[in-house]
């Protein structure tokens, strides 16, 4: 399609020029039937063989012969097939070795060779960036996945102690945490099913978190829940935030007869969330570093769905532990 757009373009263009479109047609078929075949000789030949190599004294050295062999061949062809002048578009009378013909059609091959060439580049340029784009969407999502199922064991196991924990103390909260843990088993398993979750959907299984926590820990857990914007019809990446929550528990409860957790969430007018993790720890006792998998998984996590469009800090002032994330949002 390429080439019979260019071709036809070429015989009206210099048949309404000269006022001779037979001539023109003609010409034109023997110059594009070289064109075509210099042109991919060019691009699937010569550049891979000798530019992509680094011989560009020996592809200087081809392409300054193919020229040569051009002249010959198109004068020759046109001679025979076309017009028994020498250079019909000359205003004066011109022989087959005048250096303006020459010239001419030396220029004339360059342009073309070049011109179909850049075009060639152009288009395998944007293909292969956008297989690269959709390569790197496939990795990410495969990654996310993948990170989303590192999770969920972890969660479970983590609840697995706790109920057993409660079994060995023959607690009478032991069945109703079988039944938390089947409402988070139920949200995970068959309630998730895209990159994004409702956040509702997502403070409620934080909550069936906290009660499996609290049924553990008796009545020495504490929950302050804050909530301001609209956050109904909010989405957020699914099992993303639990994994903070359970750190507050992992390492406030260490050393301590209590724990209080202040947690708030804050949806802005440009469509970032604010999440807040506040909660008490014992300092005197050596916390083992911030490395499980849950918080190295949120971390990734965040990196590869916002790059470096969010924020996360955490700070320790006396015996509290602060925490502070910022993400975009969907709504």
């Amino acid at each position: 399609m390429f080439w019979l757009g260019y071709f036809a373009f070429n015989v009206l263009r210099w048949g309404n020029y000269f006022d001779d479109y037979e001539y023109s047609f003609k010409s034109n078929v023997v110059e594009f039937a070289i064109h075509i075949v210099i042109v991919y000789s060019n691009i699937f030949y010569l550049i891979p063989k000798f530019i992509l190599r680094k011989k560009y004294k020996t592809y200087l050295a081809i392409v300054v012969f193919i020229l040569f062999m051009v002249y010959v061949i198109r004068t020759g062809l046109n001679y025979v097939l076309v017009t028994k002048e020498a250079y019909p578009e000359s205003v004066v009378p011109s022989s087959f070795f005048d250096i303006n013909y020459i010239i001419e059609v030396i220029l004339g091959e360059l342009y073309v060779i070049s011109f179909v060439t850049s075009i060639k580049f152009i288009v395998e340029w944007f293909l292969e960036k956008k297989k690269n784009e959709d390569l790197a969407k496939l990795q990410l999502s495969t990654e996310l996945k993948y990170l989303r199922t590192q999770i969920q064991p972890h969660f479970f196991f983590n609840t697995l102690n706790n109920l057993y924990a409660l079994a060995l103390q023959k607690s009478d909260n032991a069945p109703k945490l079988v039944i938390k843990l089947s409402e988070m088993m139920q949200y995970v398993l068959y309630e998730i099913d895209g990159p994004k979750t409702d956040l509702l959907n997502e403070i409620k299984h934080i909550n069936n978190y906290m009660d499996i926590e609290r049924l553990r820990f008796d009545n020495r857990v504490e929950v302050d829940l804050d909530i301001t914007g609209d956050i109904e019809d909010v989405k957020v990446p699914p099992l993303l935030l639990l994994s903070f929550v359970e750190n507050c528990f992992k390492h406030g409860m260490k050393g301590n007869d209590f724990l209080k957790i202040k947690m708030s969430f804050k949806l802005l007018n440009n469509g970032y969330l604010e999440f807040s993790l506040i909660n008490n720890f014992n300092p005197e006792i050596s916390r083992e570093p911030l490395s499980g998998i849950g918080n190295e998984n949120a971390k990734r996590r965040l990196n590869l769905l916002f790059s470096s469009n969010y924020v996360l800090e955490s700070k320790e002032e006396g015996d509290i532990y602060n925490l502070f994330l910022k993400i975009p949002v969907q709504s």
